[in-house]
């Protein structure tokens, strides 16, 4: 098995196409194309799906190429360790995160400091954020939980108490709190499963025997705010990430102590890339300054 071999193919697998690689690697598409067969022909495995100018990953692609992110990513290490005095870091940062609010300060500190880093940001649930990590999809994740897998090297960002919010007018005048029963009889507005959220808020109802039956599943934290804005239902969310809107009011749970903890994560077996160094180093001194 050629190293070029492995390259065309990581590439196309990249890019989507093999044209698009064969820009990327300064070749022509037949040299690429020829590169792949001979890849598929010397292992008797077919690594992608040729249709309609399409070309898609099969099982045995989509393993591969995981392992061959893991390949190039080591190469770059070595490149970086080679030329690591007076090398700026530069690159891309891929961040996803359960809630942007966790991470934008520490943002802010480190593109002061890697001006020539291009900093990517999407958001999704935690376990939708360990899978990304554990498939080379993203380098930082922000996830509601201090025990994301040994596989995970963590930073915790602190905890907060889950509170419900409604729109404005929804519930009667002078409503500050709710109970778990009180919430059994509204609209309930959950995010989809995978989120840390729910996961705590039905397990706390789970030990007091109460069922909340969701009237309205969405997904995404912003999804949820507009929906309760709206005034279709309750929702849910930790303290530190319900901002300021003046279209709802934050609601007290006042039978059950349910706390989100967040914490930054990285894939252990990653901690030497270099651009996941800096921006957890970024963090650490972030955390560790007086606040």
């Amino acid at each position: 098995m050629r190293q070029s071999q492995l390259k065309a193919f990581h590439h196309v697998a990249l890019h989507g196409g093999f044209s698009r690689a064969a820009k990327a690697l300064f070749l022509t598409q037949p040299a690429v194309s020829e590169q792949v067969r001979k890849l598929e022909q010397d292992h008797d495995v077919r690594l992608f799906l040729r249709a309609n100018k399409q070309v898609t990953l099969t099982a045995e692609g989509e393993e591969l190429f995981r392992l061959t992110k893991q390949l190039f990513e080591i190469d770059a290490q070595i490149d970086d360790y080679m030329s690591e005095t007076g090398a700026a870091v530069v690159g891309t940062l891929r961040i996803i995160a359960d809630s942007a609010h966790h991470v934008t300060d520490i943002l802010t500190r480190f593109r002061q400091k890697f001006p020539n880093v291009v900093v990517t940001l999407r958001t999704g649930n935690s376990q939708e954020v360990l899978d990304e990590l554990r498939a080379y999809n993203a380098e930082i994740g922000v996830v509601g939980s201090l025990s994301p897998g040994r596989d995970m090297t963590t930073l915790s960002l602190g905890e907060t108490g889950i509170v419900a919010f409604a729109a404005r007018g929804l519930l009667p005048a002078g409503t500050t709190s709710l109970s778990l029963s009180e919430l059994r009889e509204l609209p309930l507005i959950f995010r989809e499963t995978g989120s840390k959220t729910r996961q705590k808020l039905q397990d706390a109802a789970d030990a007091k025997g109460i069922v909340l039956t969701p009237a309205i599943e969405a997904e995404g934290r912003e999804t949820v705010r507009e929906l309760v804005a709206s005034g279709a239902g309750i929702g849910f969310v930790s303290q530190a990430e319900f901002g300021h809107d003046t279209r709802l009011v934050r609601i007290k749970l006042s039978d059950v102590d349910a706390r989100m903890s967040e914490a930054l994560v990285h894939m252990r077996q990653r901690q030497d890339v270099r651009i996941i160094r800096s921006f957890m180093d970024v963090a650490r001194a972030a955390f560790s300054a007086p606040r």
